[in-house]
């Protein structure tokens, strides 16, 4: 069978990531400025905070519709919506008092905005590819760092000289423009062709010897497992370096470290996705983060955090692109529009409640360990599930 791929794929793919640089830079206004939001709404920290974790509960909720909307509609139409709900979230949040700032977040941002473009766009790029899908949902989803590295320092550049509303006002105009104008300019449908070899695919894609609802209800359970770890280091390792008299700059410079080093190793997992499966990559990106997280338990010195901070960062970027290539692996492309979305918001769920269970267990034991105890935990139940699941393949193959 030939295949899907062709020099129009990767233009997808780099316009895709183009948008996602600004879908997901949009959340990171909140935390970045969240002091000065917090001294002039006359309200605690947590508001900016919860507008933050609002944004990403939305994107989650509303990918399980728009998933369906974006099959129903067009892709184009879907993304240049979000891209208006985003702009417009954000305007709206650089005039509003406490509550508006959190309607904005959630509702416009979050449900609205990333609920229309994230997920239905990373639907739209499995597509496009079927031998080297790993690698390019392993790109896209670069998107997020690259908003990582680049949003923050620019966005505190314009907090110092303009203040957080303009800042806030100006990012949401640029980034809605920005959004609409790659929309309208180069996404297009897929080619009825390429669906129809995609379709073709399904019918020489491997079978597991199990009902297709538990296997994707065991995805489902191994992406909330593995995704409540991933959340922890990332929202307590500045206040962890913290506790061990390490420099509060020294701690942003370790998460730097963290999220460069999953940046530069996900491309690494995407080429692995395509070369050695999506099960085998989950297992062996999880094993790492696992033992990563174990570190951070053992290790107190500032050079030893480095360091597995930095691994740390290289287990979890392998993980989620990984799972949507299984998730269009193993079950018909006509079903991806529900089941990545529906996969998708118990990962969301995850992320929520891992960075909130690091916290509470904090102030219940007075250290992170308790905490990234759980994590590891819970990290070796997603790399039971998904052994489990990759024995069963291997068995099934055999």
């Amino acid at each position: 069978m030939s295949t899907v791929e062709t020099p129009a794929s990767w233009i997808a793919a780099f316009v895709v990531l183009f948008i996602f640089t600004f879908s997901y830079g949009a959340p990171l206004i909140a935390p970045v400025a969240l002091k000065p939001i917090a001294a002039d709404l006359g309200s605690a920290r947590s508001i900016p905070a919860l507008a933050n974790a609002l944004a990403w509960l939305g994107s989650g909720a509303g990918a399980l519709a728009f998933g369906w909307i974006a099959e129903r509609f067009g892709i184009r139409r879907t993304a240049i919506f979000g891209a208006i709900m985003i702009g417009a979230g954000l305007a709206w949040a650089s005039e509003a008092g406490a509550w508006g700032l959190l309607l904005s977040h959630g509702l416009f941002i979050g449900l609205l905005g990333g609920g229309a473009t994230n997920v239905p766009l990373i639907i739209y790029i499995s597509r496009w590819f079927d031998r080297r899908r790993g690698s390019a949902l392993a790109l896209v989803s670069c998107g997020q760092y690259i908003a990582g590295v680049l949003w923050p320092p620019l966005i505190a550049l314009g907090i110092e000289h303009l203040g957080w509303r303009t800042t806030m006002l100006m990012f949401g105009l640029a980034s809605g423009a920005g959004m609409v104008a790659a929309a309208v300019l180069f996404l297009r449908p897929v080619p009825q062709s390429v669906r129809a070899k995609d379709e073709e695919a399904d019918r020489h894609a491997p079978t597991l010897p199990m009902a297709p609802r538990t296997i994707f209800a065991a995805l489902c359970v191994a992406g909330f497992l593995c995704c409540t770890p991933m959340a922890m280091p990332p929202a307590h390792l500045v206040a962890l370096c913290s506790d061990l008299g390490i420099a509060p700059a020294q701690g942003a410079l370790m998460l730097s470290v963290l999220l460069g080093s999953a940046f530069v190793s996900r491309l690494f997992w995407g080429w692995l996705s395509d070369h050695a499966g999506g099960l085998y990559t989950i297992l062996a990106a999880s094993m790492l983060q696992a033992a990563a997280l174990t570190g951070f338990i053992v290790t107190q010195d500032e050079a030893g955090l480095f360091a597995v901070s930095a691994a740390f960062g290289a287990g979890f970027s392998g993980i989620i692109p990984a799972y949507v290539v299984v998730l269009r692996q193993l079950f018909p492309a006509g079903e991806a529009a529900w089941r990545v979305p529906a996969w998708f918001f118990a990962n969301i769920c995850g992320m929520a409640l891992g960075g909130w269970l690091a916290g509470a267990m904090y102030d219940q034991f007075g250290s992170y360990a308790p905490a990234f105890a759980a994590g590891v935990a819970f990290n070796l139940g997603n790399i039971a599930v998904i052994a489990w699941l990759a024995a069963r393949l291997r068995g099934a193959d055999g």
